[in-house]
């Protein structure tokens, strides 16, 4: 194999790794698992692409997608080739303000397509804890949500189109369909035909539509990561009467690189939210207490709300950087609920604080409201 391996860098344009330092460096990611891979390419085209998906299929071994490596759960980790996209395909294709769309390449950083966003008045919502390094092509594969996931819930939401290699090679390119464009892709000989006959197979099959709509998560749980998304699918046309139309692509986001390999990624932006933004601090003696009061913060549309609980504030303590920002905790409290609340302005900011308050006071709950405004509102989850 090694041999193999060897004779396939020499055809590849970008770089490949056989050594024990770089295996063992990508031997993880953001999360506890470890797994030495058998190689790791950073390839500099498709074509480059293409050639380790076709030496893959040939070896019967697996390929890991990986851009930033920020993934908690092991995602990006295995015992395949890992193929690092987060050097050369890094670009802002193209941006189409009338129809508030962007289309990047998996390895551009979420932070900085909003900063090349930014002078147009556009932002692209889903976020990480790890916003200013990590990549989109992770965060289709992952899913992606943030604390705003109230607001611009996750990358799904905004998946419009992909560019993809197939595991065959084949190039194909997924986004939504009207029921005669769905039909029309089921004829053929490819593999992209394949798919969508079996996929219409399988969800025109009452029993298999009985058994998703029953075991699948509630509708009502809007915040769901990753996992194949089927039931999704199930509710567009032409399964469901008068539903959206068919789109890949709600599959494809929360898939960990599984189902094919993104070159290209075409995503919706919206509109800048208010500038003004303000932090409530909401202390509570229990993480119970701080569950019930999410539900009264929630009626005021917040722009995030986010959690720090007792373990997390504990540590704080002993750090010499962190206990500097722990300025506006107040007692030893159990939990502490972070309200986010954007507005035109700090008095509107200042005044839906206030209401939220006024209200969790009257449900005794709660017991210290600090609201955070300007730069300390980047110290707390620093």
């Amino acid at each position: 194999m090694k041999e193999k391996l060897q004779q396939l860098a020499a055809t590849l344009e970008g770089d490949f790794f056989l050594d024990n330092t770089i295996r063992t460096l990508y031997a993880t990611d953001a999360s506890v698992y470890r797994e030495v891979p058998l190689a790791v390419c950073v390839p500099k085209s498709i074509a480059d692409i293409k050639k380790i998906i076709a030496f893959a299929s040939k070896e019967n071994t697996s390929l890991i997608p990986r851009t930033a490596g920020t993934s908690l759960a092991g995602q990006v980790v295995g015992n395949g080739i890992v193929v690092d996209v987060s050097k050369n395909f890094t670009q802002i294709i193209e941006l189409n303000k009338e129809e508030k769309w962007v289309r990047v390449q998996p390895g551009v950083i979420r932070d900085e397509l909003n900063m090349f966003l930014k002078p147009h008045g556009l932002f692209f919502g889903p976020e990480t804890s790890t916003a200013n390094r990590a990549m989109i092509g992770g965060m289709v594969g992952n899913n992606s949500c943030g604390s705003n996931s109230v607001v611009y819930q996750s990358v799904r939401e905004h998946l419009l189109e992909v560019k993809a290699i197939l595991s065959d090679g084949s190039d194909a390119e997924f986004k939504a369909l009207d029921i005669e464009e769905f039909h029309n892709k089921c004829e053929g000989s490819s593999l992209e035909s394949d798919i969508y006959r079996s996929v219409r197979s399988i969800l025109s099959n009452y029993e298999n539509q009985v058994e998703i709509r029953k075991e699948f998560p509630k509708k009502t749980i809007e915040r769901r990561n990753t996992g194949y998304a089927v039931d999704l699918l199930l509710e567009s046309a032409p399964f469901s009467a008068g539903a959206v139309d068919f789109n890949f692509c709600k599959l494809i986001a929360g898939s960990e690189g599984t189902l094919a390999f993104l070159t290209e990624i075409k995503l919706n932006v919206v509109p800048l939210p208010p500038e003004e933004v303000g932090l409530l601090c909401v202390h509570f003696n229990t993480i119970d207490e701080s569950l019930r009061a999410n539900l009264i913060a929630l009626r005021y549309n917040p722009s995030a709300c986010e959690l720090i609980d007792h373990y997390i504030l504990e540590c704080t303590k002993e750090n010499k950087e962190q206990s500097r920002n722990r300025f506006f905790v107040q007692g030893d409290p159990g939990a502490i609920l972070v309200v986010e609340i954007s507005r035109e302005t700090r008095e509107e900011v200042q005044q839906v604080c206030n209401n939220i308050e006024a209200d969790m006071r009257a449900a005794k709950l709660g017991y210290h409201y600090p609201v955070l405004f300007g730069k300390d509102t980047k110290k707390y989850g620093h």
